[in-house]
């Protein structure tokens, strides 16, 4: 097997057409409700239609929310608010039904699928719908070591690659991308701080699960140090994962990646997936027309890295929870944009005016076919069109004009045509 080349997905990545999106918006000019009355919905039926490459744009009926899961070593300096190599509670909880992510999936009727990326204990404790897939059991702590070496980055990404196949060949037309880890926060702030070129101190948050103030800084200080490794290796998207990413955030890349290789779109949920999206449009800058952001997570290296994409986030509602949560629930956004494009109707032409040429002085009546242009009495019959295969001139002889009395039954050279009225 040859070495994977992240640089390679930019020749394979095309933008969503943009014929298909004018041809959307003008369509968009003609419906009854007037432009710019339904907010973002517009932009977004606009973008779906041109990821689809159909005017007017198809309803999302076959989403999937896709979760990766993987634990990391960081988290045993206390940095989460998680005990260390967790995470496979996290997924069990969400194929219980216990989770905020599997109550909105239920409702929306949306199926979920999550993938063993790196997760931190013994497969037993794993559910049978688990996909199976670990590249390794848990990733390294990286504020002293890297997360995976460089044969384990390129397998996870392979695998992110394979899933997104995989989903697009079973005909998913929009994907919810989350994550389940412990730890992945600080890796993803890290993998940000380091693209971004900012301090640990500005991207540092407080998680999904929130952290107290002493656990922040620890988080701070393991950022730091971490920033510390990644930025010799900024040059080489491979390089950057395995020091400083893990196994679930370098599949998380592949998978987006191939995604919009396959023209699959896909949403965004916290800082996790913001930052696999960052590394992804380093190696691809057509990558990101493919992907929204569901919801603002309070992480502030969410901010940095959507800013950074020009991703301007569907929903700011305060959700800090993670899982894919967020991205769940801009989908209702996004299927309404969907129905509202597809199903609003056009405007109805006005009728066209009368022949601005008639003369306004004839009134032939409906249902009669009078010349305009000689004023001709249809009741004589005369210079009237008698219709498909009839010679012209051979309707009736007009009617000789009256003779005065006491004078020639001849008609004078004066008299008006036949078919006119005289004074």
């Amino acid at each position: 097997m040859t070495r994977l080349n992240l640089d390679d997905f930019s020749d394979l990545i095309e933008r969503p057409d943009s014929g298909v999106r004018r041809d959307a918006e003008e369509r968009r000019e003609r419906l009854i409700v007037p432009p710019g009355a339904l907010g973002r919905l517009d932009e977004l039926g606009e973008w779906l239609a041109a990821a689809q490459g159909s005017v007017p744009v198809k309803p999302v009926g076959r989403p999937r929310a896709v979760l990766f899961a993987g634990d990391h070593g960081v988290a045993s300096l206390g940095v989460s608010g998680r005990p260390a190599g967790t995470a496979h509670e996290l997924v069990r909880a969400v194929l219980e039904g216990a989770s905020p992510v599997a109550v909105l999936a239920r409702a929306s009727g949306v199926p979920v699928r999550i993938v063993d990326a790196g997760l931190d204990c013994d497969p037993a404790l794993l559910p049978e719908d688990v996909v199976r897939r670990r590249v390794r059991r848990g990733s390294g702590r990286i504020d002293v070591e890297d997360a995976l070496t460089a044969e384990e980055t390129e397998r996870a990404v392979r695998l992110g690659m394979a899933v997104a196949d995989e989903e697009a060949d079973s005909g998913t037309d929009l994907v919810v991308l989350g994550d389940l880890s412990v730890g992945g926060t600080t890796a993803a702030s890290t993998l940000i701080a380091a693209l971004c070129g900012t301090d640990a101190s500005v991207v540092t948050g407080r998680g999904g699960a929130g952290i107290d103030d002493l656990a922040w800084m620890r988080k701070c200080a393991a950022i730091r140090d971490a920033l510390r490794r990644a930025r010799p290796v900024l040059g080489d998207q491979l390089e950057l994962l395995a020091a400083a990413g893990g196994a679930d955030l370098a599949a998380m890349t592949g998978f987006l990646l191939q995604s919009a290789v396959r023209r699959m779109p896909v949403i965004l949920d916290g800082v996790v997936s913001a930052a696999c999206a960052l590394v992804a449009q380093r190696a691809a800058f057509r990558a990101p027309d493919w992907w929204l952001a569901g919801q603002v997570s309070g992480e502030p290296a969410q901010a940095k890295a959507l800013d950074r994409m020009a991703l301007n986030p569907l929903l700011d509602h305060g959700v800090t929870v993670g899982e894919g949560t967020g991205a769940l629930l801009a989908l209702p956004l996004v299927r309404a944009a969907a129905a509202f494009a597809a199903e609003l109707p056009e405007r109805t032409e006005p009728e066209p005016d009368a022949d601005p040429d008639a003369d306004p002085g004839t009134d032939a009546g409906p249902g009669t076919d009078a010349d305009p242009s000689t004023g001709a009495d249809p009741s004589t019959g005369a210079n009237t069109d008698a219709g498909p295969g009839t010679k012209p001139g051979t309707g009736p002889e007009p009617e000789a004009a009256s003779v005065p009395e006491g004078g020639s039954e001849s008609v004078p050279e004066s008299a008006a045509p036949a078919g006119k009225d005289t004074d």
